[in-house]
């Protein structure tokens, strides 16, 4: 599991997440981003506000992929970040569609702002993605939340979005749940 961490965080607190997702077989990676953030503005900004940040932190996921690629194939691999994390996560996955063993946003959407056509190449071949946020996040409308799941279903992922009433900018329960379901799936596959 790659897991990706917010804005103002660090690779010890996403892998908080990893220790509540533990499972037999998985390795957690969670690289660190400089000055704890992967691009200095927000993720609705205009996309080329966010450059050169932005392509060295897609880059920097590639790069980590192809590596965990000589060992795990991408199909058992899961992608997860949370806040800027998997806003970087699921813009990642969209640019770079393919099988993955899954992908999870907590608190995240496609990066850039509204109304920027969301073309990309790929199919996810029914790779699952969960996408779970807050119906009042400060940080990230409810409207970005689900216009990510649609565009991801669109290019073939199975994908589950929750939006949960009132909740603050955190990680709950059910969406730890759910997340381990997709675990729990990938290594039943390998099982």
């Amino acid at each position: 599991m790659l897991l990706v961490h917010g804005r103002g965080a660090s690779a010890a607190d996403i892998l908080t997440i990893g220790g509540e997702l533990q499972h037999a077989g998985f390795a957690y990676l969670a690289p660190e981003a400089a000055g704890h953030a992967w691009y200095p503005n927000p993720f609705t900004a205009p996309i080329e506000t966010n450059e050169p940040y932005l392509s060295s932190a897609l880059s920097l996921l590639e790069g980590l992929l192809e590596k965990i690629g000589k060992h795990v194939p991408p199909e058992r691999t899961i992608l997860l970040g949370f806040s800027q994390g998997a806003c970087l996560t699921l813009e990642f996955a969209a640019r770079h569609a393919r099988r993955y063993g899954g992908v999870v946003g907590f608190s995240g959407g496609l990066i850039g702002p509204d109304g920027l056509p969301r073309e990309y190449p790929g199919s996810f071949e029914g790779t699952p993605v969960f996408i779970g946020c807050s119906d009042v996040d400060p940080h990230i409308a409810k409207h970005r939340v689900v216009e990510a799941g649609d565009v991801l279903k669109k290019m073939g992922a199975s994908v589950t979005v929750r939006l949960y009433p009132g909740m603050g900018h955190t990680v709950n329960a059910d969406e730890l749940h759910s997340a381990a379901q997709v675990v729990e799936a990938v290594a039943h596959e390998v099982g």
